[in-house]
């Protein structure tokens, strides 16, 4: 049975590993609202089949999907991914998942963050969100995880961790009012360091230009290892990412890690810009309550938002003129990682990319300690 503990994963001796450290698994949503998904999310549907074939490559996957599209994503997706069948208002596992935390004799719980679709009635992306709120307590009860549920709002894709006592977030997501509004950046920070148990928080400023998220970092920046970072990048001056971008650069420049560390960064160009085409857009049903998807619009695209599997890097394709480039950067970053591109259009139009639908399983030798 699974607990829901009065601690904090800093208290008991659990840490957030790094998502380069070995897994035991990966978890996604199936997309169908057809007020955020195109076509009444058919074309989402073959996108995540992609993506989530591609990650069993690497490690066994399961997928959460709602009563009524159950057989339909069992016929979709390979056998060797795993279906169970969980209700959810849309299919952003990073987000309204569970982080995963580990302890040294190999024990295995789960931190639940409160969640309120990117900013509530201040900006969110769509009303209601309560079955979001509860897919990270389903997720540990079925992998047998104890539970930590955070009394703060925040999403899986706002923070990257070296898993060594330093975390990576941005100002932009929070900081906003819309996140935490009773709490200032000092009682944040240390919020983050008793549930992720770390000691350094390094600060970036704005995310990726236009991300509805109010700018995830796993969309502008992720880790390669400990002290060694790759950052989306422009060198289009005229390009509002390119401030962005170079204030992170000279932000992570000079920042030193829980270890002392300088940081190595990597600049990883971005795709495009791309923009939702007018066919794109028309598939999209309107509801209230619910962001709209117009035509025209650019879309916060970015390679950065790519899954590091323990034997694979799962990549988004974007731009047919850059994905090679991206490709074979992300493998001179991970030489002993297979770099499988995905295309990841049909993901973006929804609002992320591959690191925003999945959710890593750290590797643990037991369930429970």
């Amino acid at each position: 049975m699974t607990r829901t503990l009065d601690s904090d994963p800093r208290r008991d001796g659990y840490r957030m590993p790094g998502e380069f450290e070995p897994h035991a698994g990966c978890w996604m949503l199936w997309p169908e609202r057809p007020d955020n998904w195109r076509l009444g999310g058919k074309p989402a549907q073959a996108a995540f089949v992609a993506v989530a074939a591609a990650i069993a490559g690497s490690e066994p996957v399961s997928v959460g999907v709602a009563a009524a599209q159950y057989a339909n994503a069992r016929r979709l997706l390979p056998p060797a991914v795993r279906v169970v069948e969980i209700s959810s208002n849309d299919a952003w596992m990073r987000d309204v998942g569970p982080t995963f935390v580990v302890n040294d004799r190999g024990g295995l719980r789960g931190v639940d963050w409160k969640f309120n679709a990117w900013g509530g009635l201040e900006g969110g992306l769509y009303f209601p969100w309560d079955k979001d709120d509860a897919v990270a307590q389903r997720v540990l009860e079925i992998e047998g995880c104890d539970r930590y549920r955070a009394p703060f709002i925040l999403e899986g894709g706002a923070i990257h961790v070296d898993g060594q006592g330093t975390v990576i977030t941005t100002e932009e997501c929070l900081l906003n009012r819309n996140r935490n509004p009773g709490l200032s950046r000092g009682e944040i920070e240390q919020r983050l360091q008793r549930y992720l148990n770390v000691e350094t928080v390094v600060w970036l400023g704005r995310g990726v230009h236009l991300d509805e998220t109010d700018g995830h970092v796993d969309n502008l920046c992720a880790y390669v290892k400990p002290g060694e970072v790759v950052l989306t990048w422009t060198d289009d001056r005229s390009d509002p990412q390119y401030e962005i971008s170079r204030d992170a650069y000279e932000r992570l420049m000079t920042a030193r890690d829980a270890c002392g560390r300088r940081f190595k960064v990597h600049k990883l160009v971005q795709p495009g810009p791309l923009h939702t085409t007018d066919d794109e857009a028309a598939g999209v049903d309107a509801a209230a309550g619910t962001k709209p998807r117009e035509a025209g619009v650019r879309m916060a695209a970015s390679y950065v938002n790519f899954y590091l599997g323990t034997k694979r890097v799962v990549a988004p394709l974007l731009d047919s003129k850059r994905d090679g480039a991206a490709l074979r950067k992300l493998k001179a970053l991970f030489p002993g990682r297979e770099v499988v591109g995905v295309p990841g259009r049909e993901i973006l139009l929804g609002g992320g990319n591959i690191h925003c639908i999945t959710q890593q399983v750290p590797a643990a030798r037991t369930r429970r300690k």
